[in-house]
Protein backbone atom coordinates (compact mmCIF):
# COMPACT_ATOMS: atom_id res chain seq x y z
CA UNK A 1 0.00 0.00 0.00
CA UNK A 2 2.88 2.01 1.02
CA UNK A 3 4.39 1.62 -2.56
CA UNK A 4 1.02 2.15 -4.31
CA UNK A 5 0.69 6.05 -2.21
CA UNK A 6 4.18 6.49 -3.38
CA UNK A 7 3.85 5.71 -7.19
CA UNK A 8 0.49 8.54 -6.84
CA UNK A 9 2.50 10.94 -5.15
CA UNK A 10 5.13 11.19 -8.28
CA UNK A 11 2.55 10.56 -10.99
CA UNK A 12 1.31 13.67 -9.17
CA UNK A 13 4.23 15.41 -9.32
CA UNK A 14 5.49 14.58 -12.04
CA UNK A 15 2.05 16.04 -13.82
CA UNK A 16 2.21 19.25 -11.90
CA UNK A 17 5.34 19.41 -13.58
CA UNK A 18 3.65 19.18 -17.15
CA UNK A 19 1.24 21.38 -16.44
CA UNK A 20 3.72 24.20 -15.43
CA UNK A 21 5.81 23.23 -18.48
CA UNK A 22 3.15 24.25 -20.77
CA UNK A 23 4.29 27.05 -23.49
CA UNK A 24 1.69 29.80 -24.30
CA UNK A 25 0.51 28.07 -27.72
CA UNK A 26 -0.52 25.33 -26.14
CA UNK A 27 -2.12 27.56 -23.03
CA UNK A 28 -3.83 29.55 -25.23
CA UNK A 29 -5.16 27.04 -27.11
CA UNK A 30 -6.30 24.95 -24.29
CA UNK A 31 -8.12 28.26 -23.26
CA UNK A 32 -9.59 28.88 -26.36
CA UNK A 33 -10.91 25.38 -26.70
CA UNK A 34 -12.34 25.29 -23.34
CA UNK A 35 -14.49 28.41 -24.04
CA UNK A 36 -15.50 27.74 -27.39
CA UNK A 37 -17.13 24.35 -26.24
CA UNK A 38 -17.70 25.68 -22.71
CA UNK A 39 -19.98 28.16 -23.89
CA UNK A 40 -19.89 29.41 -27.56
CA UNK A 41 -21.22 26.12 -29.34
CA UNK A 42 -23.83 25.40 -26.59
CA UNK A 43 -25.22 28.69 -27.03
CA UNK A 44 -25.24 28.88 -30.34
CA UNK A 45 -26.70 25.30 -30.67
CA UNK A 46 -29.70 26.99 -28.78
CA UNK A 47 -29.89 29.82 -31.12
CA UNK A 48 -31.29 27.22 -34.26
CA UNK A 49 -27.45 26.57 -35.41
CA UNK A 50 -26.58 22.59 -35.88
CA UNK A 51 -23.13 20.71 -36.48
CA UNK A 52 -22.04 21.08 -39.66
CA UNK A 53 -21.48 18.12 -41.65
CA UNK A 54 -19.03 20.15 -44.16
CA UNK A 55 -15.39 19.17 -43.17
CA UNK A 56 -13.22 22.55 -43.42
CA UNK A 57 -10.34 22.00 -45.28
CA UNK A 58 -7.70 23.80 -43.06
CA UNK A 59 -9.89 23.44 -39.60
CA UNK A 60 -10.02 19.93 -38.17
CA UNK A 61 -12.95 21.03 -35.77
CA UNK A 62 -16.33 20.65 -36.50
CA UNK A 63 -18.24 23.57 -37.49
CA UNK A 64 -21.73 24.77 -37.06
CA UNK A 65 -24.86 26.32 -39.07
CA UNK A 66 -27.88 27.06 -39.21
CA UNK A 67 -28.30 26.32 -43.06
CA UNK A 68 -26.22 24.09 -45.60
CA UNK A 69 -24.88 26.79 -47.39
CA UNK A 70 -22.69 28.85 -44.66
CA UNK A 71 -21.06 26.85 -42.26
CA UNK A 72 -19.58 28.77 -39.02
CA UNK A 73 -15.85 27.26 -38.03
CA UNK A 74 -13.95 28.10 -35.15
CA UNK A 75 -10.10 28.78 -35.68
CA UNK A 76 -8.33 28.15 -32.36
CA UNK A 77 -4.83 28.19 -33.88
CA UNK A 78 -4.31 31.81 -35.45
CA UNK A 79 -2.24 33.97 -32.94
CA UNK A 80 -2.03 31.33 -30.08
CA UNK A 81 1.66 33.02 -29.69
CA UNK A 82 0.69 35.95 -29.36
CA UNK A 83 0.48 37.15 -25.06
CA UNK A 84 -2.81 37.58 -25.50
CA UNK A 85 -4.28 34.86 -26.99
CA UNK A 86 -6.34 33.52 -24.26
CA UNK A 87 -8.29 36.94 -24.97
CA UNK A 88 -9.50 36.39 -28.80
CA UNK A 89 -9.75 33.82 -31.40
CA UNK A 90 -11.19 33.56 -35.07
CA UNK A 91 -14.35 32.59 -36.43
CA UNK A 92 -14.18 31.77 -39.95
CA UNK A 93 -17.41 31.70 -41.72
CA UNK A 94 -17.66 29.07 -44.84
CA UNK A 95 -18.87 29.11 -48.08
CA UNK A 96 -17.91 25.36 -49.30
CA UNK A 97 -18.84 25.60 -53.12
CA UNK A 98 -16.26 26.15 -55.84
CA UNK A 99 -18.37 29.03 -57.54
CA UNK A 100 -18.43 31.97 -59.06
CA UNK A 101 -19.10 35.16 -56.70
CA UNK A 102 -20.42 38.62 -57.75
CA UNK A 103 -18.52 41.33 -57.82
CA UNK A 104 -20.17 42.78 -54.65
CA UNK A 105 -19.88 39.56 -52.23
CA UNK A 106 -15.52 39.90 -52.73
CA UNK A 107 -13.95 41.36 -50.76
CA UNK A 108 -12.44 41.64 -47.08
CA UNK A 109 -15.98 43.16 -45.92
CA UNK A 110 -17.70 39.66 -47.66
CA UNK A 111 -15.57 37.07 -49.32
CA UNK A 112 -12.15 36.32 -50.05
CA UNK A 113 -10.90 32.83 -51.56
CA UNK A 114 -9.78 29.93 -50.03
CA UNK A 115 -7.76 27.17 -52.52
CA UNK A 116 -8.89 23.55 -51.49
CA UNK A 117 -7.55 21.15 -54.24
CA UNK A 118 -7.52 20.75 -58.31
CA UNK A 119 -7.34 24.63 -58.82
CA UNK A 120 -10.72 24.69 -57.09
CA UNK A 121 -11.67 27.01 -54.12
CA UNK A 122 -14.23 27.95 -52.14
CA UNK A 123 -15.06 31.22 -50.29
CA UNK A 124 -14.64 32.59 -46.40
CA UNK A 125 -14.91 35.50 -44.42
CA UNK A 126 -12.64 35.77 -40.80
CA UNK A 127 -13.26 38.20 -38.08
CA UNK A 128 -11.56 38.30 -34.93
CA UNK A 129 -13.23 38.01 -31.93
CA UNK A 130 -12.24 39.69 -28.72
CA UNK A 131 -14.32 38.12 -26.28
CA UNK A 132 -12.40 39.73 -23.02
CA UNK A 133 -10.49 43.01 -22.76
CA UNK A 134 -8.28 42.74 -19.77
CA UNK A 135 -10.17 41.05 -16.84
CA UNK A 136 -13.50 42.24 -18.19
CA UNK A 137 -15.41 39.40 -20.52
CA UNK A 138 -17.45 40.32 -23.41
CA UNK A 139 -19.34 36.75 -23.95
CA UNK A 140 -22.69 37.70 -24.74
CA UNK A 141 -21.50 40.70 -27.18
CA UNK A 142 -19.08 38.21 -28.76
CA UNK A 143 -21.96 35.59 -29.18
CA UNK A 144 -24.43 38.37 -30.64
CA UNK A 145 -21.86 39.31 -33.09
CA UNK A 146 -20.69 36.14 -34.36
CA UNK A 147 -24.68 35.06 -34.75
CA UNK A 148 -25.46 39.05 -36.41
CA UNK A 149 -22.73 38.35 -38.88
CA UNK A 150 -23.83 35.14 -39.75
CA UNK A 151 -27.35 36.15 -40.78
CA UNK A 152 -25.32 39.44 -42.73
CA UNK A 153 -23.55 37.36 -44.71
CA UNK A 154 -26.03 34.65 -45.49
CA UNK A 155 -28.97 37.16 -46.30
CA UNK A 156 -25.84 38.53 -48.52
CA UNK A 157 -25.76 35.12 -50.09
CA UNK A 158 -29.58 34.81 -50.47
CA UNK A 159 -30.02 38.28 -52.01
CA UNK A 160 -27.44 37.12 -54.96
CA UNK A 161 -27.92 35.53 -58.09
CA UNK A 162 -25.48 32.79 -56.61
CA UNK A 163 -27.93 31.29 -54.15
CA UNK A 164 -29.56 29.39 -57.59
CA UNK A 165 -26.18 27.71 -58.08
CA UNK A 166 -25.97 26.74 -54.22
CA UNK A 167 -29.58 24.94 -53.90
Amino acid sequence: MQNLALSYKDYIISMSRYIVSLNLKEVNEIFRRAIIRAYFEPQLLKMDYRKSNIKHPLILDDGLTVEDILHLYFDISTGIDYPDGDEWFTVEYLLPFDVKLPDNLKGLDYFTTLSVSDGKHFWRHRELIRFKMGKSKRLAESLAFIDKKYKELSKAIHDSPVINQLK
